[in-house]
């Protein structure tokens, strides 16, 4: 028994330590939120997780280390909504993009997308101004088109190079916004 409350204690102590630069992460994003949505909109989930697992961790260690059963009920709980909440999070992320492929375009090395293949709620989302003014806005943030631009002995590049190019997904959305 006290061989299983030494390794809870060591895992829960090594999650700890990963949870810091996870919320370091979300209060640096917090400090650059200013320039951009995508920003914005990652700071809070980063912010939330790292404290989410940072607390989690420390009941567990506590619970471990000095044999405190409240502590470890807590622990396990928490476990249990988190791993139920990633799972959740898992199959509605598949239940989303699940029918939604690339389709091979004649001449073309890239798959297109077409946003009629995904579910309705993703179509709605994707399709709505205020939402896509925020995809589009993390698009340009990310300066995915300048980096597909190539210039070949100082001219930009022919489009027929271009279409054989092999391209990412965010990097064929991009070269049409």
């Amino acid at each position: 028994m006290r061989a299983t409350n030494n390794l809870i204690g060591f895992l829960n102590f090594l999650t700890f330590l990963l949870s810091i630069p996870i919320l370091g992460g979300g209060i640096w994003l917090s400090t650059r939120a200013n320039n951009t949505d995508c920003l914005k909109f990652l700071q809070w989930p980063l912010i939330i997780i790292g404290v989410s697992i940072m607390v989690v961790s420390l009941a567990g260690f506590a619970g471990a280390c000095y044999r405190k059963s409240f502590l470890m009920y807590l622990y396990l709980w928490a476990m249990f909504f988190i791993i139920a909440a990633l799972v959740g999070f898992i199959i509605f992320a598949y239940a989303v993009t699940d029918k939604g492929s690339g389709q091979p375009v004649m001449n073309r090395v890239y798959l297109e997308y077409y946003l009629g293949d995904y579910s309705g709620w993703l179509k709605d989302r994707v399709a709505s101004e205020s939402y896509w003014s925020k995809i589009s806005s993390c698009i340009r943030d990310s300066r995915a088109c300048k980096r597909i631009r190539r210039n070949v002995g100082g001219f930009p590049e022919a489009p027929e190079m271009f279409y054989i190019r092999k391209l990412s997904p965010i990097q064929q959305q991009g070269k049409l916004t």
